[in-house]
């Protein structure tokens, strides 16, 4: 019997290999055997899937699952993008939200995430409790979606019109399309092509077709996999800045008006200096282990309380249901704001922008710059370091006996270990070790005033690493 488990953003696997329709149907009976016991007066489910290959088959697996279990089912029409799924959870008030995703993951992988009734990732208490409840076979009979349909137990709604209708009430659009800017955007083949389409038809655009196969290449938003959009804008000399969406459309990727690459690290920087600084909202700033130490700068130069956590988004949305929080974000690009749902959401942050050189007129470098007249300038490093399992336990093993002191030139001067291990080199450098959970991998991030020196300390790090 294949074990499922579920990875910090739902359960993933290759299509037909592990993610087969009889897996699915595994764990859709695991999570109606949760909502059953746990929401019995709201037996509804939101459903929908993105643009990755047989999404439709294995959402509709899903359904027939979980009517089976007597859960009413509001399905979307064609694919949708995850926050389409999470709004959709609010505004109908269903108990779960499901999504038949692998986000970012390579095309051969599709995936299933779970949803809270608050439009935020499940809790890890949730998905422990799906995960103990599924059934190391499914038997139950299952009728076809048709016949569902007809009985009132599966009906559809259109997820992606009222999703632009959340956009456009929230959203100066006609301040965006007149301002003095030009916009860019690259789907990456997923699924927010439609709703930025119908948005903002007038923009340059790629990779905004139905390509289930991404490609063959995954649909990341980091810098090496968009090298023909960073070029795109390099050339066309009159773009001034390009969003990018994930497959899913959660995460978000930045490009300024010479095609250059803004991390997720700055844009958090962004979004409190605009909330706070410009529209004069106040709350809580949580980010992740590895985000740089200027977001508390920031913070704290604004008097916000700031929150670090694990990484990991569903640490900072556990915080956002709870508590008043202006902006959470993570280093991967995952980033919620006050005043939307708990959720990850690359067009809802990329527009957030958008809006903000449209207010002031400057470009993203000069509003950058602001950022840095109040924390100063600094760049971000990270590698992930392909190794054995003996080595990966063995650089953990040092970590948590203290036996590193030094990489290189970089004497240690502090260490933190809420999750990885963080070292502190003076002068607001540090580097960071983190190991994956599943594979033999180390990831490494570095922090200092240039990316010259970040890459420095990553090479000196690595090289008493794999001594």
């Amino acid at each position: 019997m294949y074990i499922i488990k579920f990875g910090t953003d739902g359960w993933r696997g290759i299509i037909a290999d592990e993610f087969t329709v009889e897996n699915v149907k595994r764990v859709a009976q695991g999570t109606a055997e949760y909502v059953k016991a746990n929401f019995a007066n709201n037996l509804t489910v939101v459903l929908g899937h993105d643009c990755r290959f047989a999404g439709e088959l294995f959402a509709e697996t899903t359904a027939k699952v979980l009517c089976a279990n007597g859960i009413k089912v509001i399905m979307a029409k064609g694919f949708v993008s995850t926050p389409m799924i999470s709004l959709g959870a609010v505004k109908h008030g269903a108990a779960l939200g499901v999504i038949i995703t692998a986000s970012h993951n390579p095309p051969a992988y599709n995936g299933f995430k779970l949803k809270a009734h608050y439009g935020g990732p499940s809790s890890p208490a949730v998905i422990d409790a799906v995960e103990n409840a599924i059934p190391e076979i499914f038997s139950l009979p299952l009728k076809s979606i048709d016949t569902l349909v007809s009985e009132g137990m599966v009906t559809y709604a259109d997820l992606e019109t009222m999703y632009v209708n959340e956009v456009e009430s929230k959203f100066d659009l006609k301040l965006i399309k007149e301002s003095k800017f030009e916009f860019a955007y690259d789907a990456m083949y997923g699924a927010g092509q439609n709703v930025m389409r119908r948005v903002f038809p007038e923009i340059t655009m790629l990779h905004c077709d139905y390509n289930p196969g991404f490609d063959g290449q995954a649909p990341e938003p980091i810098h090496k996999n968009l090298t023909e959009f960073s070029e795109l804008i390099r050339i066309s000399e009159e773009i001034d800045c390009g969003l990018v969406t994930d497959g899913d459309a959660d995460r978000i990727g930045l490009y300024n008006g010479k095609g250059e690459f803004v991390d997720s690290h700055h844009i958090i920087l962004l979004l409190v200096h605009y909330l706070h600084k410009y529209k004069g909202m106040d709350g809580k700033v949580i980010t992740t282990f590895s985000a740089t130490s200027k977001i508390t700068k920031l913070a704290e130069a604004y008097g916000l309380p700031v929150e670090i956590t694990k990484i990991g988004f569903k640490y900072i949305c556990e915080k956002m249901v709870t508590e008043n929080v202006l902006v959470g974000g993570e280093e991967s690009g995952g980033i919620a704001i006050k005043g939307f749902i708990p959720e990850r959401d690359g067009i809802w942050i990329g527009l957030t922008l958008w809006e903000f050189m449209a207010k002031t007129g400057k470009t993203l470098d000069e509003l950058i710059q602001e950022v840095y007249d109040v924390v100063g300038s600094f760049a971000m490093g990270r590698i992930d370091l392909h190794i054995t399992e003996e080595i990966k336990q063995t650089v953990l093993a040092n970590c948590k006996a203290g036996k590193y002191t030094q990489f290189g030139n970089y004497k240690i001067e502090k260490t933190e270990d809420l999750d990885g291990f963080k070292f502190h080199l003076g002068n607001g450098e540090w580097v960071m070790i983190r190991a994956s959970g599943t594979e033999p991998v180390l990831r490494v991030y570095s922090e200092s005033s240039t990316n010259d020196k970040a890459t420095a300390i990553l090479d000196a790090t690595k090289a008493v690493l794999l001594a």
